[in-house]
This record gives structure tokens, sequence and C-alpha cells, in this order.
């Protein structure tokens, strides 16, 4: 009880009383008397409800999911000093965490000829530039409606997630809508390497035609490895355990509306990368980007 009697008392300039009161489940009556009490905090105290109310502010900020390296983060870009362990201990003491993955069921289906494509990638998921080194698959989403598919495009180099499309088929064309998208917005360097598993829509012929129509390079891992794709199948399992089991769709339109802003809206832009140093992808993205027109200028 003293603790959250702390963190209204640090935060009483920003916050009303009557807020924090109802939102930490405890009673105004009671804080009045602590504070009449003359029981006010220490200057360690007083640190402590600062930090616990800029934890709370960036766990709730991801919607429940970040875990306290990506907290950390947050309160490091935002000139909170806090250590690792001391984040941990408010979050458990807050009663919050992040989001932990589940297993994923493995749903390809190779083509006929799938034996005869390259693999190109030979799971070196980095690249050193944007728009060079690319991954995608295919998940599916239960709504009330049906299945709806999902198709996505990753720059190996951001982990930006730049070309999307959403269906209630898993035809080829799903997945060349979202290459499309990475096509039209610019995302897609001469020569880049586009890297998916074995199943029949990314190699069949309506897709290799496209790819060379933009100069892409099609690259397949082996029948049934996750491995071979990780960094593909790793997303959708994020998504799903971030946003997507977190849910119940009536719709179809309700999960693509979802399944939208968690892309462009939280990910791209708001989510810390572990493998980015904990940056966004965005903010990476943007920073390639920037290199390489200086370069060519």
């Amino acid at each position: 009880m003293t603790d959250k009697f702390t963190l209204i008392h640090a935060e009483k300039a920003t916050h009303t009383v009557e807020l924090m009161t109802r939102l930490l489940d405890v009673s105004r009556a009671g804080y009045y008397a602590w504070a009449k009490r003359g029981d006010t905090p220490g200057p360690a105290a007083t640190r402590r409800a600062e930090v616990t109310a800029a934890v709370i502010e960036s766990h709730a900020a991801s919607n429940g999911v970040n875990g306290h390296r990506r907290v950390l983060a947050d309160l490091t870009a935002d000139g909170v000093p806090a250590s690792a362990g001391m984040v941990r201990s408010i979050m458990r003491q807050a009663g919050i965490a992040g989001i932990q993955p589940r297993t994923k069921k493995r749903t390809t289906i190779p083509a006929d000829d799938a034996e005869q494509r390259p693999d190109l990638v030979k799971r070196d998921f980095t690249s050193d530039t944007a728009g060079s080194k690319l991954v995608g698959d295919i998940t599916y989403l239960r709504t009330g409606e049906g299945w709806l598919y999902l198709a996505t495009v990753i720059d190996l180099h951001s982990r930006m997630v730049v070309g999307w499309a959403m269906a209630e088929h898993m035809r080829t064309e799903l997945i060349s809508a979202a290459l499309r998208m990475a096509h039209t917005h610019g995302h897609l360097a001469p020569g880049a390497v586009f890297h998916s598993d074995r199943g029949s829509q990314y190699t069949s012929a309506d897709y290799a035609a496209l790819a060379g129509q933009f100069g892409v390079q099609l690259s397949v891992g082996r029948t049934g490895s996750c491995h071979d794709n990780a960094v593909a199948e790793s997303w959708f399992s994020m998504l799903k355990n971030e946003m997507y089991y977190r849910h119940r769709f009536a719709t179809r339109a309700q999960a693509r509306l979802h399944v939208m802003q968690y892309i462009e809206v939280f990910y791209n832009r708001r989510r810390r990368h572990s493998t980015l140093d904990y940056q966004t992808p965005a903010a990476v993205h943007a920073a390639a980007r920037h290199h390489q027109t200086a370069a060519a200028a």
C-alpha cells in the first residue's frame, strides 16, 4: 500500500489524486491520511516512484506487450535512468509482464518442382543494406466468418514489414499483392533476394514471373524446416502472441483492422527490436534509406 501512496505522491503534479487512487485501487482518504502523517517519501523512494510511473506508462503504451528489456529501452530513450534489475523488480511488484511466445505448427504444402528452387539465404538472416534481402510467409487467422490469410514481406536489414496483404484465400494472388506493395513503395533494391518456404504459392510460375518483373531473385528453404525461414515464422508467432490471441474476431474486417494497426502503428513504428539494439524497424529503415540516398548523390 505504501508503494502505491508513494507513486501517487510523486505523480500528483501530473495526474489528479482522484484518478490515480482509482487506477491503483486505493482510497483517497487512505492516501490523504498517509500524507497527513508525514510519511512522505525520501529521495530514493521518490525516484523509484517516478521510474515506476514510467515503467507502467511504457507497458501500457505497448498494449501489455513490452517485457522488461523493451521497457528499459523506452526509459533510456526518454532519459529516465534505471537498471534492468530495477525495471524487472518494478514490473514484478506491479504484476505486469511481457507477452511470451507460443509454438507454431508447420502447414507448408510443397509444389511438385519445389526441390529445383535454390536456397540463396542459407539461414543467413542478416543484411547490410535495406531492400536487398527479404523474407516472407503466409499465416491464417480464425474469425467468426472463417479464415483470414495474411502474407508478409520483411526486410532483413531493418526487420520492417515492407509489404503485406490479406484475403479470404491463400492463392498466389495473396503473396503477389504483398510483394507488389513492397515494390510500389520502393522497398525492393535491384537484384533483391526474396526468401520463403517451398509452399506451392511461392514456387508457382505466376509468382516467379512477377518477381522477375520486379528484378527480384527467388530463394526457398527446405520443406518443413522452420529454421530455413525462421525470421518470417518468428514474426507470425509474435503477431499472434502480442495481438491475435488476445482478441476474438467476429468478422474478417475486424481482424484486418487489428492486423493493419499492429503492423503499421505498433510493430513498424513503436516496437523496439532486440536484434536492432532495441531501435524500431522504421527508425533503422529510415536511417538506411537516408544513408543510401546520400551515398548515391
